[in-house]
């Protein structure tokens, strides 16, 4: 058994268990969204941008297997905010995952709302309750850049 397992390729999940990365991403996840939840989408009305579960749990894994191979793990990481709607990319927010770390890696995080909520959002800027839920659709998007050497540009479609 174990020569087999030293032959074969580690799966992703198996390089995932750093609990102090998993710590860290659970506390970032939370940054994130308390940062979605702040996120001004309109002139004077805000919306509260809500991560639905399946999406939060997919963010967490890609941005661990991102992690894994940095020298400093996740604690490395910068994390750059945005929300896409149509070709237009709004920047909602920059988290330092550590601040007392040097960041190794900048990681920029692209949500998308959800089309079929636009024409409900158009409406909310006009009239209705200044405060209003919004989630986000599944699909997302992350671009990792190196800050110590001059890779190319890693862009992860999910």
């Amino acid at each position: 058994d174990a020569e087999d397992a030293e032959g074969a390729s580690l799966p992703d999940l198996d390089l995932l268990h750093d609990p102090e990365d998993e710590l860290l991403c659970a506390n970032l996840m939370d940054v994130v969204q308390a940062t979605l939840g702040r996120a001004p989408l309109g002139a004077k009305r805000c919306s509260r941008l809500l991560m639905p579960a399946q999406l939060l749990a997919q963010v967490r894994t890609e941005l661990l297997r991102l992690a894994c191979s940095e020298p400093c793990g996740l604690r490395g990481a910068l994390l750059d905010l945005c929300v896409e709607h149509g070709k237009a990319c709004h920047d909602v927010g920059h988290i330092a995952v550590d601040p007392a770390v040097v960041p190794t890696f900048q990681l920029t995080l692209v949500l998308r709302l959800d089309s079929r909520l636009w024409p409900k959002i158009q409406g909310l800027f006009a009239s209705g309750p200044a405060f209003a839920p919004l989630k986000l659709s599944t699909g997302f998007r992350v671009i990792k850049k190196k800050l110590y050497s001059s890779e190319q540009l890693l862009i992860e479609e999910c």
